[in-house]
């Protein structure tokens, strides 16, 4: 008994029991290319990060080819109908460029997407250009969010998350918590 009365004990066990997931932290992550850094993020506990490197992706129904960057793709562990993927394109400088990068590839994105909403606003301090909409992937509704953050020295990051049908609303705390998280490392 006289051990529980311990301040630092007593922290312990509240931890052990029934605070442990306060104690889970997000992992941070850095976006670079040629040995240098861009930007940073993290990726929440209990998701999974793929990267990639530099390749052409095409839509065979249009034989129409596109560079593309690495791209760090991250979704949650648990459900494969929510991902969010973020890129830096080289020879991208300004957010307009971003949008028309966006315009260029959006046909491999989204099937048939409609544009609800477009704002500016700051992420990570830096200017960005937010566009929401529906469409369809793989053969199911989805939801989307692309993002074209301005970066430092005539570069941007884009970030597209993608909500199919069917996913728990929850992970949107998720990928807003990924945003808040970025950081220019420029």
């Amino acid at each position: 008994m006289r051990l529980l009365s311990s301040p630092i004990l007593a922290a312990c066990a509240a931890v052990w029991l029934g605070g442990a997931g306060s104690a889970l932290a997000d992992t941070p992550v850095t976006y670079t290319e040629d040995g240098r850094a861009l930007f940073r993020f993290d990726v929440p506990d209990f998701w999974v990060l793929r990267t990639g490197g530099p390749r052409e992706i095409e839509d065979t129904g249009l034989d129409d080819p596109r560079a593309v960057a690495r791209v760090m793709g991250l979704r949650p562990v648990t459900d494969d109908n929510v991902w969010m993927g973020f890129v830096s394109p080289s020879g991208v400088a300004t957010i307009q460029d971003g949008v028309r990068y966006l315009q260029d590839i959006d046909k491999f994105l989204v099937k048939d997407p409609t544009l609800t909403s477009t704002s500016d606003t700051r992420i990570g301090g830096l200017p960005a250009r937010v566009f929401r909409g529906t469409g369809r992937r793989d053969g199911k509704g989805v939801n989307f969010t692309a993002t074209v953050i301005d970066l430092p020295r005539n570069r941007v990051a884009i970030a597209v998350a993608i909500l199919r049908d069917g996913a728990d609303p929850d992970f949107a705390e998720d990928l807003n918590a990924v945003f808040a998280s970025f950081r220019s490392l420029l």
